[in-house]
Order: C-alpha cells, then structure tokens, then sequence
C-alpha cells in the first residue's frame, strides 16, 4: 500500500507541478491482435495508470502489431506503442521507409517465437514444411518480418499473412500446416487451441530468424501448452517505445509504474522470462531511453 501512495503522490506531483491542479491527461497506447499478450499486459498497464496517477488515463487500442504501431508513433496517432526490438531496430535503421526516430520507456519482456502445428501433424521441423502452407503472421507484424526471414531460405513453403485469430481457425480446419506467433507464454487463444485439440512448436534459432543480436535464444517452460517443455526456440525483447516528442512528465510517470507495480503488471497465468525489473528494463538495446524514463530510473535506483 505504501508504494501505491508514493507512486500517487508523485504522480500529483509530476502532473500538477505547473498549474496547481491536476489536469485531464490521456496517454495512448497501440498494443496488438486480441488474445495477445501485448493487449493483456497494455490493458493492465492502463488499469494501474488509472489508479494510482490523478488526473491521467491511458486508452489501448488494438493493431496488427508492432510495424502497425511504429506507424501509429510515426503519425502521431499513438503515444505508447508495444514493438518488437527487430522491428524498432528496422525503424530506427530506416529499413522501413524513411528512418522513424523511437525512443523507450523500457524493455518490458520477452516475445516467444511459436511456430505452431497441429500435435498429430507430421510437420517436426521447419524443414518439413516444403510444399505446405503457413501464415507468417499480420501484414503489419513484427512476426510476419521475422517470418519472411525464417522462410527465406526454405523454397516451397507457401506463406501468407493473416492475423492471429484467423490463422488458428485456418489451422484447425487445416487450411494451413502451420502459424507463426510471437508473443507470451501462454498465448490465451493458443492455450485455449491447445486444450480443444492440441498443439505442438517447432524448434527454432537465432541464426535462421536472422534477428541477431536482437534476438536471444530462449526454451520454452513447462506448463506453457501440454506438449512444449523444453522446445528450443527465438526469444524477442519488447519495447514500450515513443517518440522524442512524448512530454517527459508522462514518460517518467509511466516508467515509475513500470517500476513500482511491476508484480501487477504480468498476467497470473504467464510463464517465462519478464523483464519488470530495473536490471533489464533499462536495457533497451538500439533504442535509447526517453529522457523522461532516464530521469526516473535514476530518482528510483540511482
């Protein structure tokens, strides 16, 4: 209860330093697909903004993912957006158009790469997907990037882009062989797929997802679905990204939750690697921290 009052406080503090009062302030945030963990955890974050800063809200609103939110950032369509750090990378890189100047609140967890079968399929290997067909994800995914790399080098795969929720039906109506899906373990709708008719996830790595050194090589846990413990496969950092023109007062209120109600902020029934602690959250890689976000890492932990 004390940290909620702190947080409170400075939050009054931050917000009504100029005026006297606490004005209206909305932050916001573009997440992703629903049933995505991006969604989850942008909604949770909404919640504690809500209640522990007066005077702010923060608004979500759904995307097909991260190169959908980078654009929404770009255009001054959204003030917080969920990205994967390959794809912050590409846009900071310009290799998505004209270069798009990102800044970060903090690297809030780690994005499993799932390249889900059907558990009866024959499909064991990535190799094995010659000749059959996957959805690489939404058009305007950081998944559907990492899976045009993944691909590249296997001929005969047919790939096509559809979003979450349509390539689970396609899948269980095998129209597809396969789906690929970056996100939480457990993804909610591939967890409720999994205990409906069951799946299973190819291996993966690095070297042909061709994200390094953005990219970490994780396992997946057991629990995560009933046939995966143990499954090597692409880890993804997530960024909570900006752009340089986000007020610093939000961006440090924002971080300061990041912090505080960090145990608040991870859906009870995830397992793996989250990064809600201030060891990793400053760790955004090519992606420097707001200003902001600076100020409040070194008021919380020197």
């Amino acid at each position: 209860m004390r940290r909620r009052t702190l947080l409170t406080l400075a939050g009054a503090g931050l917000l009504s330093a100029c005026t006297g009062q606490t004005p209206e302030r909305t932050i916001r945030i573009a997440a992703g697909e629903p049933g995505g963990f991006y969604t989850a955890f942008a909604r949770q974050l909404a919640a504690e903004v809500s209640a522990t800063v007066p005077g702010m809200r923060m608004a979500v609103s759904s995307s097909q993912g991260s190169v959908a939110n980078v654009e929404l950032l770009r255009d001054g369509q959204a003030d917080l957006g969920m990205v994967l750090a390959h794809t912050a990378a590409a846009a900071q890189n310009g290799d998505l158009g004209p270069r798009i100047p990102l800044r970060a609140l903090g690297r809030v967890y780690e994005n499993y790469t799932q390249l889900v079968v059907l558990a009866d399929s024959p499909v064991h290997s990535i190799d094995d997907l010659a000749g059959r067909r996957v959805s690489i994800g939404a058009p305007k995914s950081g998944t559907a990037m990492l899976g045009a790399n993944l691909l590249a080098k296997h001929r005969g795969v047919h790939s096509e882009a559809l979003p979450l929720e349509d390539a689970i039906a396609a899948l269980e109506r095998q129209r597809i062989d396969a789906l690929l899906w970056s996100g939480g373990l457990p993804t909610p709708v591939l967890k409720t797929l999994d205990d409906r008719v069951g799946i299973r996830l190819l291996p993966l790595d690095t070297t042909a997802a061709g994200c390094a050194p953005m990219c970490d090589p994780v396992v997946v846990p057991p629990r995560a679905y009933r046939h995966t413990g143990g499954v090597p496969t692409v880890g993804v950092p997530n960024i909570l990204a900006c752009t340089p023109e986000l007020p610093v007062d939000l961006a440090e209120a924002v971080v300061r939750i990041l912090v505080l109600r960090a145990p608040f902020l991870v859906p009870q029934e995830t397992v793996g690697t989250q990064f809600l602690d201030v060891r990793n959250l400053i760790g955004t890689g090519a992606v420097p921290l707001h200003p902001g976000a600076e100020r409040a890492y070194r008021d919380l932990h020197g």
